[in-house]
């Protein structure tokens, strides 16, 4: 049977667009499916806008350090509009180019949504194409509670599209996302509460970690609600009303359910080509292969680690393996993952708990630093530093690194490499450090 392609991407987000272009390198004929802008998550409504408002909410304390080094007072003024338009325009500007991209790996675009006819046919839009092989790169989407007045709220696909700024406003949920944006709408001056179920946010980070990220928020003016839930929301004429598992119940203009995502399945009609789910999401073996033997399957939608290099990675890894006869398998050991809340926060390896929980105690020894790192020196700024080292006493090896603070992830990314190396405590002393930084901590813990 002779094909249209010899493969198929459905999904131009991080994963799709990274298979497609290495597997267009390698002579394949390579088409990807696209229902939105080009990019995916990460660029369109994820981490590349997310992290520009970051940076637009720490410039508020900026001028105020200013002060400190001599510069004189500001009165500044902040438009959220103007914000706004300008993250929109940037990603836009980065979906062309992803585009451009792909036109020079000779990847061609199809524009419209996809669903399965059968195992080797599906429908783009108006159009239906064969492939040999499919890769299914859909992404995830995030999911709401299931409470009454739940559709008031809105998710991070909204967020950065708001008219208005939030004066008052509402994060349900501890994790990354939902302490990102707290940060983001405090930096901006906005009152923000965090409610969460459990008693600290980021649930599965190390405890100490979690511990300061968060006191470390409560000091930049976050208001948590701990160990209560949202029973329902409410409209009414002075903003929606939230109403909590204790009985009490707050105002406010805005409210983010950060939630929790899933894999984004919806309309792929994935029964047609006998593609097994397990839960949510699309079931695949450390090939990325599905119990099609030429269905795969990349990216959040698998569920694995839903990060945007871990998309790319098992993207390329796929193309290398069934169109570069490089087979290879991707690790997921030692992951990096960074939180932009503020402060910042960055892990990689194991945290003190699971390395105690799969060593044993007597068998871990913890080195840490806490500090104020010397650009906060002169404003005389209650900023702090976390930084730790998780190492196994018998091989002396480095089994997990935590920081928060400023400039955490830019920092861990190096720290990651001797981490992933199996790097032990006497070659992070035999490192010589770079001074005056904070980054030296690392290579001085006695």
């Amino acid at each position: 049977m002779s094909f249209d392609y010899d493969l198929l991407v459905i999904g131009a987000g991080s994963g799709g667009l990274a298979a497609s272009k290495r597997a267009a390198s390698y002579g394949a004929k390579v088409a990807i499916a696209e229902t939105d802008l080009v990019g995916g998550t990460c660029v369109i409504r994820g981490c590349v806008p997310k992290k520009l408002m970051v940076y637009a909410s720490s410039f508020a304390s900026q001028y105020h350090y200013a002060e400190a080094y001599g510069w004189s007072a500001v009165q500044p003024q902040f438009s959220w509009p103007k914000l706004i338009a300008a993250v929109d325009a940037e990603v836009n500007r980065l979906s062309r180019l992803h585009i451009s991209l792909l036109e020079k790996a000779g990847v061609e675009l199809l524009l419209g949504h996809a669903q399965f006819l059968d195992e080797h046919r599906v429908q783009v839009g108006d159009r239906q194409v064969t492939a040999a092989k499919i890769l299914i790169a859909v992404g995830g989407r995030p999911i709401k509670l299931a409470i009454p007045g739940g559709e008031l709220a809105i998710t991070s696909r909204e967020m950065f599209h708001l008219p208005e700024q939030p004066q008052r406003f509402a994060v349900i949920g501890g994790g990354y996302i939902g302490c990102e944006f707290a940060g983001i709408l405090r930096g901006l001056g906005s009152e923000v509460t965090q409610i969460i179920r459990r008693d600290r946010i980021l649930h599965g980070f190390d405890q100490e970690l979690q511990e300061a990220v968060q006191t470390g928020m409560s000091q930049h003016g976050i208001q948590f609600r701990t160990g209560v839930t949202v029973e329902r929301i409410d409209k009414t004429e002075t903003g929606l009303q939230l109403s909590y598992s204790d009985g009490s119940q707050q105002t406010v203009d805005q409210v983010l359910m950060a939630t929790g995502r899933e894999p984004w399945l919806e309309g792929l009609n994935l029964d047609a080509a006998g593609v097994a789910i397990e839960g949510r999401r699309i079931a695949v073996d450390g090939w990325s292969r599905t119990n099609q033997p030429h269905i795969f399957a990349v990216g959040d939608c698998t569920d694995r680690v839903n990060l945007t290099p871990v998309a790319i990675a098992e993207g390329r890894a796929f193309a290398d393996t069934e169109f570069g006869q490089k087979p290879r398998q991707i690790s997921y050991e030692n992951i990096a993952s960074a939180v932009f809340s503020q402060p910042e926060a960055c892990s990689v390896g194991l945290s003190e708990e699971a390395a105690k929980a799969e060593y044993g105690e007597d068998r871990i020894r913890i080195y840490r630093s806490r500090f104020r790192p010397m650009f906060y020196t002169l404003p005389q700024a209650e900023e702090r530093v976390l930084m730790k080292l998780v190492v196994e006493t018998e091989s002396d090896r480095v089994l997990g690194a935590h920081m928060v603070g400023k400039d955490a992830a830019e920092i861990m990314q190096s720290v990651a490499i001797a981490v992933t190396m199996g790097a032990t405590k006497a070659d992070f002393d035999a490192t010589m450090a770079l001074h005056p930084t904070s980054a030296e901590e690392f290579v001085t813990m006695p």
